[in-house]
């Protein structure tokens, strides 16, 4: 069965960096297009990211575009999310996902921007 599994996640000062992965299995994952959705805390999630089955097109949340990039490997099954210029409420949980809704998601990787 379909199985996503995140990583890449820690603690980082604001203003730094950390890259994402998403380890898909079980599925053909170049035929499908890919999310990225966090929870912060107390909250419900959030769409953060998307990206075509292809590659050749990627959406961002205004929350984020300009600082987050998208990406995936078809050959390795791996999704990305490259994220710079951290901030305190970037803080959550991360999920890889098949849609917004985060359906299919993985346990996620926790991202902390803090000082």
């Amino acid at each position: 069965q379909e199985k996503l599994v995140e990583s890449g996640g820690g603690l980082v000062e604001p203003g730094g960096s950390l890259r994402l992965s998403c380890a898909a299995s079980g599925f053909t994952f170049s035929g499908y297009w890919m999310y990225w959705v966090r929870q912060a805390p107390g909250k419900g999630l959030e769409w953060v990211s998307y990206i075509n089955s292809g590659g050749g097109s990627t959406h961002y949340a205004d929350s984020v575009k300009g600082r987050f990039t998208i990406s995936r490997d078809n050959v390795k099954n791996t999704l990305y999310l490259q994220m710079n210029n951290l901030k305190p409420e970037d803080t959550g949980l991360y999920y890889c996902a098949f849609d917004s809704g985060g359906s299919g998601r993985g346990q996620g990787t926790q991202v902390t921007v803090s000082s």
